[in-house]
């Protein structure tokens, strides 16, 4: 057996890129980039700061850097990986590291080195220094000149040597905490699986995907010139100074008779359904057409793009409690999904690759809307290739089916009958028919379907239910009649938690294969699932709590809104919603390492969906095919997918 060392790195670096604005791979593609310290330790022995800015033992550390038997470790491994290939001209093989990040966050904890050690209460001398962002500032960002530093745009060592060996003290105390949160949390390592999953994560957000930047520059400049002549057309129908402040824009508001306590979009819409004046209409109509989010997402390609035109580092490993991705920069995960025909799509896309506004404006009206459903357009395969896009079909309703037992949902999928059909027919007693007998009840079965699985109630219905499917009085009945129809579903609601509940009290129960065990993690009791995969879910800091019907569940988690570490319940349709997805999450996993195996590029990936970079022929058939294989640790869940090819990305 190979015996390895380990060795734990933290480094601080200076580029003239905004590392949030531009994200990690067009922050190092900067000339100007550099790494000014590391900072190591071997074993967990004694730090050593080597201060690149003089040169110091840089040798040393680069036969570190490339000995395949030394395992190097960060938190945030791939920052440090990939400013030190860029710095250095050398390669960091993801085999060879180890993230710290990720060990945190597969235990439920938060993902920021501050926020971790907080949470598991590290004492002040392992603990990360809170004078890092004023040095952060001075050294590793450009500089306002003034006339007292003498006009200069960037801070060295020699502007402030104490600053700078404080500096120092702060980057090799990095390595101290992060050390002390590894040597904490290394009995809970991800199995050899998920490091290989995380190499390949690495791999394909090293690879990058190409975007069709002269396309974005268009629509940038026009959205910028079209947005301003807007402003002014704000300007002057309110004579605010600023339209874009809600504070003045709720008062102008006000002033004309219509109260606004909030401007949301979901607010504009409806003042815009409901009777108001017609200069207050054009008003909220030009907030509406200027705040499409998704548009902005073109200066984000800009920012992101590197020299070669390909955007990196989209793809955040267990980036939720589930394990699925979570995206960074252009999040791929929440880009506009578009209604236009295909036909119509390349139509605009033309028009807007010619810079033909006017025929833009002719075919489609206004033009915010059409540049939002071109977002996904604007993501293309590298010369001579093309994108093959492949997605399972209803993965989240066939795992449900699966881990919880509801046969008649199985033999549905495995028969390839419309499963929002026979869920109706179930429901209402009668057949359903797509297009046929009884078709205009598929909807109600397809909202039910989709809100129903995970508990949820009347609010999950009205959420789903876009097109008033289902009326208000009717609500009720259909989510008793759904569950009626899946009794199997509704007994894993009550189980899970149940499960959940004997294992943090008692230390361990089991259900339909899941093993729910109770662990103590840096002295705190934590719930850890195992799923079919052989990997764990984690609740960390489980607690039992009296709730409004009895026993109930919470843990610790970073609260979405507020980024505060605090409890939260949960419940048994939560419960399973973790355990479905993360199931799903571990299909994907196998499927793209089989794919990976294959040979075949994937360049991003978005929920359940691969994006493969190929000239390969055959490759829709071959990689359809796999995503429909049986997965080993899977007996009896039926797979499909759904893979086409196409020349830009679609769904």
């Amino acid at each position: 057996m190979t015996s390895y060392k380990e060795c734990g790195i933290d480094i601080e670096t200076y580029s003239s890129a905004d590392l949030i604005k531009y994200g990690v791979y067009a922050y190092t593609d900067s000339p100007d980039f550099e790494v000014l310290l590391v900072s190591y330790s071997i074993d967990g022995g004694e730090v050593e700061c080597i201060d690149l800015t003089s040169n110091d033992r840089v040798e040393d550390f680069l036969d570190i850097l490339r000995d395949p038997h030394i395992l190097k470790n960060a938190y945030n491994a791939n920052f440090e990986r990939t400013c030190l290939a860029r710095h250095f001209g050398v390669e960091c093989d993801p085999d060879q590291w180890r993230c710290t990040a990720v060990l945190a966050a597969q235990l439920g904890l938060p993902r920021s080195l501050k926020a971790v050690g907080e949470a598991l209460e590290l004492p002040e001398d392992a603990a990360k220094l809170k004078t890092g962002k004023a040095l952060i500032d001075y050294f590793c960002k450009p500089c306002r000149p003034t006339k007292a530093n003498g006009q200069r745009l960037r801070n060295f060592p020699h502007h402030a040597p104490d600053k700078w060996e404080l500096f120092k003290e702060y980057n090799k105390q990095d390595v101290v905490a992060e050390q002390e949160i590894r040597k904490r949390l290394v009995k809970f390592c991800p199995n050899d699986f998920e490091q290989a999953l995380w190499s390949i994560d690495q791999r394909i957000n090293d690879r990058g995907v190409r975007l069709d930047l002269d396309m974005a520059g268009r629509i940038v400049a026009h959205d910028d010139a079209r947005t301003e002549a807007l402003q002014d057309e704000a300007r002057e129908l309110t004579g605010l100074s600023n339209p874009n402040s809600l504070a003045q824009l709720k008062a102008w508001l006000n002033s004309q008779g219509v109260k606004a306590d909030t401007l949301n979009k979901a607010d504009v819409a409806a003042f815009l359904a409901s009777d108001i004046p017609d200069n207050v209409r054009r008003v909220l109509e030009i907030r509406q057409s200027t705040g499409l989010s998704s548009i902005k997402k073109y200066s984000t390609m800009l920012n992101m793009a590197c020299s070669d035109q390909r955007c990196r580092g989209m793809m955040q490993f267990y980036g939720g409690h589930t394990g699925r991705w979570a995206g960074r920069g252009l999040q791929p995960q929440n880009l506009a999904r578009p209604d236009m025909e295909l036909s119509d799509l390349n139509i605009a896309r033309d028009l807007v690759k010619a810079s033909d506004w006017e025929g833009v404006d002719l075919l489609f009206g206004d033009p915010a809307p059409v540049l939002s459903q071109l977002v996904r357009t604007a993501f293309i395969p590298s010369e001579g290739r093309r994108f093959v896009v492949s997605d399972f079909g209803q993965i989240e309703a066939r795992v449900l089916a699966w881990i919880a037992g509801e046969d008649w949902r199985l033999d549905v999928f495995e028969s390839g009958k419309d499963i929002y059909c026979e869920s109706a027919s179930r429901m209402f007693g009668v057949p359903v028919v797509k297009h046929g007998i009884n078709g205009e009840l598929r909807q109600q079965g397809k909202v039910a379907e989709l809100a129903l699985g995970y508990g949820g109630g009347v609010g999950a219905i009205k959420s789903m239910d876009s097109k008033g499917a289902i009326p208000e009085e009717n609500i009720e009945g259909i989510i008793q009649d759904w569950r009626s129809a899946s009794p199997s579903i509704v007994r894993f609601w009550r189980q899970s938690e149940a499960a959940a509940i004997k294992a943090v009290k008692e230390g361990r129960a089991s259900y339909r294969g899941l093993i729910f065990r109770r662990e103590h993690i840096d002295g705190k009791v934590c719930l850890r699932i195992k799923l079919p995969s052989g990997r764990w879910i984690c609740y960390f800091d489980a607690r039992i709590e009296d709730g409004a019907f009895g026993e109930q569940l919470s843990y610790a988690h970073a609260n979405q809104t507020t980024g505060k570490w605090e409890q939260t319940r949960t419940y048994g349709g939560k419960i399973t919603e973790n355990i479905v997805q993360s199931i799903a999450r571990d299909c994907l996993a196998d499927k793209m390492a089989e794919v990976g195996r294959r040979g075949y590029e994937i360049v991003f990936h978005v929920h359940d969906e691969m994006i493969i970079d190929t000239d390969r022929e055959g490759a829709v058939e071959e990689i359809d095919e796999i995503m429909s294989e049986p997965i080993e640790w899977a007996d009896g869940l039926p797979l499909k997918g759904d893979t086409f090819e196409c020349e830009f990305y679609r769904k």
